[in-house]
């Protein structure tokens, strides 16, 4: 959440806040995702303020966000993270692996208790343990007992100034302050009451006791506050209840802080107290020569309002707010059900578009020109209409790829390997239907590919192979499809082992199986090829559960492998599921429609050229090669009234592998179709996918290509 202007200044006073959860909870698993996607990119020898601050803004976010809306919980892990960052960013601490594991945990924590406040029904979140560690690293000490590594040494632009070199020591944790807070003039000074209650819900943000004895002056509210915190941060809080310009911060007695980092700074600062130019740092009247005698911690004037740049370099320029203005301004939070909704609206569009294009085919275009040119262009319209709104659904695989880098992280820690992930084709985008549910496949190929695939460091040295190994994801685009790729560097599969294993289960498994044929085998139910049970892999469910949902989403998986080299896993899926291109084929008097991805070829076929095989199965033979042939008419018992009729059209189709030759009566073009769900609107029929209403109004059945070459083998 960023800073709110004053016209949201006293939301708490009279505003339902709860109307404004969602909007946080959304913000705030942003700040999440981007945070844990900075952490594992963090290059903890070569972290520098740009990386450090980004973290620190994403904490500062959810923070700010949570304090405003009560979650004291979330509140105060996010303010004990930013104490560690905020040590990071300034080089009082350097970043560890320790640090790192411990953020992410945090992370994770927050989570769960953003989900119970979301109302997930968890129970509380128990952070103390990593509220201990958190605060045994912001000390200076480590987790396993072992001595902290040293920080590094101050930037090059640090060295201008003298003064700061022989640095005083630091002392074990930052130093209070006492600061006269002045809130006002407000027009209801019970405003004034929200801060206090801040401070009881962020316990490490110190203490507030009124000094006017709770009445008002002039509108004017006066309290004194005892905390470890930045002017700047207690402003970012403050801003949330009462508007910035309202807020006056000053010491009180002996105490500093009218700059930023002033928590710890030297004593010599209280000389320059006397000269009155107040807590900011491009407040007027600044003296030239306080810059140097102060600290460097002092920064230029325009990047006093922003955490940035660490206390030892002043040089650093100020990085923009995560989320800034230009991203706000130029997209639109919109619900899913929405855009769902307008997907329909336009598909019943296509379909209205398609019976006026039919109806229209018997008008002659010379006497109704205008009507034909309105009709084309309605035509042109309704598809670039229906192409635009496809592209609201279509989000880049980014998504999907960005949850592995962590899960490979903690999963290559348990098993000891060492693992580096690659990924391509990122941008290539995919249906917000199809990307939810291809996650979790994904997920089980990664966790497989670590587990099975990539060997130890020390047996991959041996192999004369490089310490780590890679898992590489990609994802492209090919004619209508998306196919995303696991590739790994590992061992690769074994064709004796599998066949073994196979046998031992109980499937027959011949020798002469092609190389395809033996990776398939790893698909079958309760297959697997872990010599033992562990509680990553080994119970046999996940490969075969993979190739199922995959197949329900229209889509197939190929296995390709060179023992000792590595595996590649290749997942081929539809661009979307709610328009697909289809070929329609006549039978009878039924309309059917094959996806037009699925089909191969098309010919005319002699009655002769078809032979019976075992005296039911019928194949046909296509440039040397046997084929099955599936009759529609027989499968769907389609009624026919003229029977010396000879179907002489086949069209070859392949899925899971397989081709098999569908004989029709006639082809009928090529088209886009809205597919319905036809187990939804009426019940689930076998070796149908889907329906769809074609121009004239009649229904057509979309055919489940998988579905027939599997009849076909059996």
């Amino acid at each position: 959440m960023g800073e709110m202007t004053s016209e949201g200044a006293s939301l708490s006073a009279g505003i339902d806040l709860s109307q404004f959860y969602q909007v946080f909870f959304e913000e705030a698993s942003e700040n999440l995702d981007n945070m844990e996607q900075l952490l594992l990119n963090l290059n903890i020898e070569t972290a520098d303020d740009e990386e450090l601050n980004a973290i620190f803004r994403c904490a500062h976010s959810i923070k700010g966000g949570a304090a405003t809306f009560g979650f004291s919980d979330v509140a105060e892990l996010t303010h004990q993270m930013e104490t560690l960052l905020d040590k990071l960013r300034r080089h009082e601490l350097q970043p560890t692996s320790q640090m790192v594991d411990v953020l992410l945990q945090s992370g994770d924590a927050l989570r769960e208790q953003l989900g119970r406040h979301q109302g997930s029904g968890a129970a509380p979140v128990d952070t103390g343990e990593l509220l201990f560690s958190i605060k045994t690293l912001v000390d200076g000490g480590t987790l396993d007992g072992s001595p902290a590594p040293a920080p590094k040494a101050a930037a090059p632009a640090a060295s201008a100034a003298p003064v700061a070199a022989p640095a005083p020591a630091k002392p074990a944790g930052p130093i209070a302050r006492q600061l006269e807070l002045k809130v006002g003039p407000l027009s209801n000074p019970s405003q004034a009451d929200n801060l206090v209650e801040l401070f009881k819900e962020i316990t490490d943000l110190g203490t507030i006791e009124p000094l006017d004895g709770g009445i008002a002056a002039d509108g004017i509210r006066r309290f004194k506050v005892l905390t470890t915190s930045t002017d700047n941060d207690l402003l970012d809080l403050f801003t949330f209840h009462v508007a910035r310009e309202q807020v006056q911060l000053s010491p009180l007695g002996e105490g500093f802080g009218f700059h930023e980092g002033a928590p710890g700074a030297p004593q010599e600062v209280k000389k320059e107290e006397d000269l009155g130019y107040g807590f900011f740092d491009d407040a007027p009247g600044v003296p030239a020569t306080a810059v140097t005698s102060t600290s460097t911690e002092v920064k230029p004037v325009a990047e006093a309002p922003k955490p940035v740049a660490a206390a030892a370099r002043p040089a650093a320029k100020a990085e923009p707010r995560a989320g800034g203005g230009g991203m706000d301004q130029s997209t639109l939070r919109v619900s899913v059900e929405k855009v769902d909704q307008l997907i329909n609206l336009v598909g019943e569009l296509v379909i209205t578009q398609a019976m006026l294009a039919q109806n229209s085919r018997n008008v002659d275009p010379a006497l109704y020109q205008q009507l034909s040119s309105g009709l084309a262009d309605l035509e042109r319209n309704t598809r670039d209409l229906q192409e635009s709104v496809m592209s609201i659904r279509m989000i880049p695989m980014s998504v999907v790829f960005n949850r592995f880098p962590r899960m490979l992280r903690d999963l290559a820690a348990k098993l000891g390997k060492r693992v580096e992930l690659v990924t391509q084709g990122e941008a290539t985008e995919l249906d917000k239907g199809l990307v939810e549910k291809i996650t979790d496949p994904l997920t089980h190929l990664v966790r497989n590919s670590c587990d099975h695939g990539i060997e130890l460091p020390a047996d991959r040295i041996a192999k004369g192979k490089p310490e780590h190994g890679t898992i590489t994801l990609v994802a492209s685009h090919q004619g209508g499809s998306i196919v995303i790729e696991v590739r790994d560097d590992g061992r690769g599969l074994n064709r004796q082992k599998l066949i073994q294993k196979a046998r031992e289960k109980g499937i027959d498994a011949p020798d002469t199986m092609t190389d395809q044929e033996v990776w398939g085998l790893i698909f079958a139910p309760g297959f697997s090829t872990a010599d033992q049970v562990t509680d990553v892999s080994g119970r046999g469910v996940g490969m075969d559960v993979v190739k199922k949902n995959i197949t329900q989403l229209g889509g197939t998986v190929e296995i390709d492998s060179a023992e000792g080299y590595g595996m590649k896993v290749s997942v081929r899926l539809p661009l979307t599921l709610a328009i697909m291109d289809g070929m329609s084929v006549g039978v009878g008097e039924e309309v059917y429609i094959l996806p037009l991805s699925s089909v191969v070829e098309s010919f005319q076929v002699q009655a002769d050229t078809i032979k019976t095989v075992g005296g039911s199965g019928r194949v046909v033979e296509v440039r040397d090669e046997f084929m099955p042939v599936v009759e529609l008419e027989q499968v769907f018992n389609v009624p026919r009234f003229d029977f010396e009729h000879v179907s002489s059209i086949m069209v070859v189709v392949e899925a899971e592998g397989g081709r098999v030759a569908m004989l029709v009566d006639e082809l009928l073009g090529q088209q886009q179709v809205v597919v319905k769900n036809l187990e939804a609107n009426y019940r689930k029929v076998t070796d149908v996918s889907g329906a769809t209403i074609m121009g004239d109004g009649r229904v057509a059945l979309i055919l489940d290509v998988g579905s027939l070459v599997r009849r076909s083998r059996h």
